[in-house]
């Protein structure tokens, strides 16, 4: 990528004009200009789920969805929720941590195999975010995972509630990429290449490092890229296989980021963000070695997940990213030209959802998880 910014959605800070001063100034525009605007339907599938964090459609229609207070379950066919499955380990339950993301290995029909990442307990009173491997039994009796294993465990582990990332994505070659935060207090490590802080990983199935990751001087040999804060999207561009991730920034600076091979995006070195009580975090945005952002929020809509939309029953969103909001309570459509946004709407913003995680169905629409303490599972389809 270029060291030009491409857009940003929203009133730009005078702050961050400022900071662009000693550097080639970046594009910066009030938002990017407004896509055709969508008319969609609505419909609740679910409810009474617990601040639901990832899905996965199962290949007999019914839905796996965690929860992060440490419980998975299967939403039917005919919309009701099941018991919690069984087997699913202990869970750092506190803050942001928990039960997270959830992802089907991609021999399942044969195998049952699941991922999941999680806030995992670790000794005197640390905690990190993890990866295991189970086989995901439905049957009669009892649901259940079955033979569960880690194969990753981020590290250091601390003492902390915040920044777990995390999200679980296959590469073309079925190698994982998995999502790391910054865990808030050890911000400045996201630079540090040698741990797993503020970190995408590139690992396979069994938890071993692939032979062509970066493996720079002083890189962990499992780090793909570095300096994300707090990475909780991911997802591959259908039609080139390459890697997005989406970056939950500080006040304002969140960032879509084409995450590449061996680079470094900047936090905190560089940021559009500010922290949450008004101070600054750095005076630049932008730095010479240093990744810019595909598009970035100021201020920030506290973004979650991020899906690529490839399906039929909107034909009009082909090649389309779609953007999870939290604070912002609504999805964003953002439209791309190669790594360049060229048009943005909102949608669902008029109903107040914290939007957990985006996903495209098998049937073509846009399926959501709203993060609530009664949560609900949302189908998004064109109104009639």
């Amino acid at each position: 990528m270029t060291m030009q910014s491409r857009f940003v959605l929203g009133p730009i800070l005078a702050l961050a004009l400022a900071f662009t001063s000693a550097c080639d100034a970046a594009e910066n525009t009030n938002s990017a200009p407004p896509a055709k605007p969508t008319k969609v339907s609505v419909e609740s599938v679910a409810t009474g789920l617990e601040n639901p964090w990832g899905m996965q459609f199962l290949p007999d229609g019914r839905i796996l969805v965690t929860e992060r207070p440490g419980r998975m379950r299967i939403v039917s066919t005919d919309r009701k929720l099941s018991e919690p499955i069984a087997g699913v380990p202990e869970v750092a339950a506190i803050g942001q941590g928990g039960l997270l993301d959830v992802l089907l290995a991609p021999d399942f029909d044969k195998t049952g195999t699941i991922y999941f990442s999680y806030g995992e307990p670790r000794e005197g009173d640390k905690n990190a975010t993890s990866v295991a491997r189970a086989k995901l039994v439905l049957d009669a009796d009892s649901d259940r995972l079955e033979d569960v294993k880690v194969i990753f465990r981020q590290e250091p582990a601390i003492k902390s509630k915040f920044h777990f990332g995390s999200r679980l994505v296959w590469a073309p070659d079925g190698t994982l990429f998995i999502t790391t935060g910054d865990r808030n207090h050890l911000r400045d490590e996201a630079q540090n290449p040698a741990n797993t802080i503020g970190k995408v990983v590139r690992i396979n199935p069994d938890g071993t490092i692939p032979d062509d990751n970066p493996k720079l001087d002083g890189w962990a040999p499992e780090v793909w890229s570095i300096g994300h804060r707090n990475i909780q999207g991911a997802a591959l561009r259908p039609e080139t296989g390459e890697l997005f991730t989406l970056e939950h920034g500080p006040r304002g600076g969140d960032e879509l980021n084409h995450a590449e091979k061996g680079k470094n995006y900047g936090w905190p070195i560089i940021t559009y963000g500010i922290n949450y009580d008004g101070s600054t975090i750095t005076d630049i945005t932008q730095k010479e070695g240093l990744e810019q952002p595909v598009y970035y929020w100021v201020p920030s809509i506290a973004t979650s997940s991020l899906t690529f939309y490839d399906g039929d029953l909107f034909p009009d969103w082909k090649g389309n990213v779609f953007v999870g909001g939290l604070g912002g309570a609504r999805v964003d459509r953002l439209v791309l030209d190669g790594d360049k946004v060229v048009a943005a709407e909102a949608l669902l913003g008029d109903r107040g959802d914290r939007i957990r995680d985006v996903r495209q169905g098998p049937d073509g629409a846009l399926w959501l998880l709203t993060d609530d303490k009664n949560g609900e599972v949302l189908r998004v389809v064109p109104a009639s």
